[in-house]
C-alpha cells in the first residue's frame, strides 16, 4: 500500500521541504527531510526509504550526482522535482535514472499523485498470484528480490524504472505495447503530455541487455506502434 510509506525529500529550501512533508504526512505518508546530500546520505544509512523525492540544484553534491550514486546502490524509485523543467532537463533527468520528473512550481495533487503511482508500480506490474522469475536467452528476473541475472551467472544493476520496464515486457512477450501502453503500466495517469522517459528507459534497457537497436534480439521497436519483446520468455515459478 502506497500510505504508509517512508519518503525522503532531499530540498535545499526550507520551506519547501516542509510544505512537501507536511502535504505528505496529511495524505498518510511517512517524511523525513534533507537540506543537502551529506543529510540525504545519513538518513539513507539508517534506512532505506521506499522513494526518495529529489531537487537538483543544490549546495554541496547536487541532486543529478546523487540521483546517480542511488541508482547505483538500490532500487529505491526517485522523483526529480526541480524548477529546471525544460525538455533537456527532463531528459537528463531521466537518463541518470530517475524514474519520474516534476517541474517546480506544482500542484500538490499531482506530486501526491505521482508518488502514490510510483509506489503501486510494483504491485501492478506482479501481482501476488503472478510468475515470480522469468528466464529468457539465458537472462533471469526474479520479481521477489528484483535482482536480473545475465547468461554468465553474474548479476547486473537496473535502476527502478529499467526493472519495471523489463518486468512489464517479459510478463507480455511477443505483445506489440505502445508507449502509451507502457506509460500507463508503469506511470498510471501521471504522465504529462511532454515524456520522452519510455524511449529513455528502453534504450538503456536495451544497452544493459547488449541489445542491439539496429538488429534488436530482445526489444524491438514496431513503427507507429511501440515496443515487442520477441525473445522467448519462460515462467520459472
Amino acid at each position: 500500500m502506497a500510505q504508509g510509506a517512508l519518503v525522503y525529500i532531499v530540498e535545499d529550501d526550507p520551506e519547501i521541504r516542509r510544505l512537501v512533508c507536511d502535504l505528505l504526512a496529511r495524505e498518510d505518508f511517512r517524511c523525513e527531510a534533507a537540506a543537502d546530500g551529506a543529510a540525504f546520505w545519513a538518513l539513507f544509512e539508517r534506512r532505506t526509504p521506499d522513494l526518495v523525492i529529489l531537487d537538483i540544484m543544490m549546495p554541496g553534491e547536487d541532486g543529478l550526482s546523487i540521483c546517480r550514486r542511488l541508482q547505483g546502490d538500490s532500487h529505491v524509485p526517485v522523483l526529480i522535482a526541480s524548477a529546471r523543467g525544460e525538455a533537456l532537463d527532463r531528459v537528463v533527468g531521466l537518463e541518470v535514472g530517475a524514474d519520474d520528473y516534476l517541474a517546480k512550481p506544482f500542484e500538490p495533487r499531482e506530486l501526491v499523485a505521482r508518488v502514490r503511482a510510483l509506489l503501486r508500480r510494483r504491485d501492478r506490474l506482479a501481482p501476488p498470484d503472478s510468475p515470480r522469475v522469468y528466464a529468457f536467452a539465458g537472462w533471469r528476473l526474479d520479481l521477489a528480490t528484483r535482482a536480473l541475472t545475465d547468461p554468465a551467472g553474474g548479476p547486473l544493476e537496473l535502476t527502478a524504472g529499467e526493472f519495471d520496464l523489463l518486468a512489464a515486457l517479459l510478463t507480455r512477450p511477443r505483445t506489440i505495447l505502445s508507449r502509451d501502453d507502457l506509460m500507463d503500466m508503469l506511470k498510471g495517469r501521471t504522465a504529462d503530455a511532454f515524456d520522452r522517459s519510455i524511449d529513455i528507459q528502453v534504450s538503456r534497457l536495451r544497452r544493459k541487455l547488449g541489445d542491439d537497436p539496429r538488429e534488436p534480439r530482445l526489444i524491438r521497436t514496431v513503427r507507429n506502434a511501440g515496443y515487442l519483446f520477441t525473445a522467448d520468455v519462460e515462467a520459472l515459478w
